[in-house]
């Protein structure tokens, strides 16, 4: 199933039955709060939230929560099928799509549905959007939180796309906070350092692709827009920016277009972020630079689209655990690691500080070797903690059985490595506020001991023949009452 832009995705995702529909909530707090509720009470598939009728704003004039926060609604957005028996099930698919995908150029227009109206002058104005207030203790209201960030490279042209918070200062300035070692902060960095100015465009309610590739790891030069394409199989359509001559989407729903001027900062935040906390300099505000907003052009009836990160899970986590699994499993293969059976980035860790590989041990050392690289490829290694490895008869997104596996199959002073000063980050909430520059990195082989896996324990259950057979047998009368038991995948 293709779709056009974010309205015939939202159409599509509709017929699906997975929107919730909710006229009258506020974006002071009402909105990011019931977002928050429904994600951590909806069992791993909540509904696409679009709150109408928001007080102080006219009918018509839309946000959008929880996007791709579903498998069906992220399969759409990838071009893959929608339903799989397993989490691993899906994350393989998207690990194969990644194997194979290759990127297809944006194709440029005149003009698209984002010039429909037009803001310049005395007219910009931020709040003409229901901009929300998204927790308690935020330092204000935050514009792009579901959106890109549109920045070009000083020399060679190249364009990115990255999701950098953007807190709205006032009705015509927005704050960009973007983490040490991003794209767009290099891009910004190159600018500053020559004393120049950088042109910025901040796009919301895009197509989805484009959204999720600019909140992916994609490969340094390679454009956002092109490796959208590619998750389409289709070229996603660009204009240009009046103002900054910037490439945007042409079908997005409101793009604000602006200048961020060397040395100048206003204080931003503080922003309860991915990892639950606020964890940049705890309740503290921290300059940061601004982009003054020259012109805004926006959709009639427009939908800001938005991001509610908190405690996880919330609204994002699972897009990004899906993802980044799959980017990872990618990145060791291509490293040369052979045999991996699976790739978990868990929820708890936002899909950063977590993650399980899975692997068939084919020589000494490759428990190491998967365990250090997933720690360091490029998918894995901003604010990395935590790599376990396991053999191939543990599922890496069952935290049970992983938890097994480290209680059993591991010896401290065996299997524990531990390797200091990663790439952290602000947002990292282990490190005291003036200690962000690094981080360190644990390493767990919870696999068998390849000097003597195949003497290993024999562990106790039922075999897969015997499981199959007893199913077959006695499991209409196990499982008839759903109200007790929960289904095997078998009976699902």
């Amino acid at each position: 199933m293709g779709y056009g832009d974010l309205r015939d995705w939202l159409d599509q995702v509709d017929r699906f039955g997975e929107v919730l529909r909710l006229d009258g909530a506020s974006w002071n707090l009402e909105m990011g709060g019931l977002c928050e509720i429904v994600v951590h009470e909806a069992n791993n598939n909540p509904p696409l939230l679009l709150f109408d009728e928001i007080p102080d704003y006219p009918k018509g004039t839309r946000s959008l929560f929880g996007l791709l926060c579903s498998v069906k609604r992220l399969a759409l957005t990838a071009g893959l099928p929608l339903q799989y028996p397993s989490l691993m099930d899906f994350v393989r698919a998207f690990h194969s799509k990644l194997r194979t995908l290759e990127a297809i150029p944006a194709v440029a227009v005149e003009d698209g549905p984002v010039a429909q109206n037009v803001m310049e002058g005395e007219e910009v104005d931020l709040y003409r959007f229901p901009v929300p207030f998204h927790h308690e203790l935020d330092g204000g209201r935050y514009f792009g939180t579901a959106h890109a960030v549109i920045t070009r490279h000083p020399e060679d042209g190249w364009h990115n796309l990255g999701t950098y918070r953007c807190m709205v200062h006032d009705k015509k300035t927005l704050g960009l906070h973007i983490s040490g070692g991003k794209h767009g902060r290099i891009h910004r960095d190159m600018y500053f350092e020559r004393g120049e100015p950088m042109k910025v465009a901040v796009a919301a309610g895009l197509d989805p692709a484009i959204y999720l590739s600019a909140s992916l790891e994609v490969p340094w030069g390679l454009s956002e827009y092109d490796y959208a394409g590619g998750l389409k199989g289709e070229p996603v359509q660009i204009m240009r920016g009046p103002y900054t001559g910037l490439p945007i989407p042409a079908t997005a729903e409101i793009v604000v277009e602006g200048d961020c001027y060397p040395g100048e900062l206003k204080n931003e935040g503080p922003f309860g972020e991915w990892a639950g906390y606020y964890a940049n300099r705890g309740l503290e505000s921290v300059p940061e630079p601004v982009i003054h907003v020259k012109r805004i052009m926006h959709r009639t009836d427009p939908i800001l689209t938005c991001a509610q990160p908190a405690r996880p899970p919330h609204e994002y986590s699972f897009p990004r655990t899906i993802i980044r699994s799959g980017l990872v499993w990618n990145e060791l293969e291509k490293a040369g690691v052979p045999d991996i059976k699976g790739v978990w980035c868990h929820e708890a860790g936002g899909s950063r500080l977590f993650t399980v590989v899975s692997i068939t041990q084919r020589y000494p050392g490759h428990a190491r070797q998967a365990g250090i690289l997933a720690s360091q490829v490029h998918s894995g290694a901003y604010v990395g903690r935590y790599v376990v490895v396991v053999d191939e008869d543990i599922d890496p997104s069952n935290t049970y059985d992983v938890l097994w596996a480290i209680a059993t199959r591991s010896e401290p002073v065996r299997s524990v490595e531990i390797l200091r000063r990663g790439w952290s980050s602000s947002a990292d909430p282990a490190l005291p506020p003036d200690e962000k520059l690094f981080n360190s990195r644990c390493i767990i082989d919870a696999c068998k001991p390849y000097e003597w896996k195949d003497r290993f324990y024999p562990v106790a259950e039922t075999s897969k023949e015997l499981r199959a057979s007893l199913l077959q047998k006695w499991g209409e009368k196990l499982f008839k009452d759903q109200k007790y038991v929960l289904l095997p995948k078998e009976f699902k």
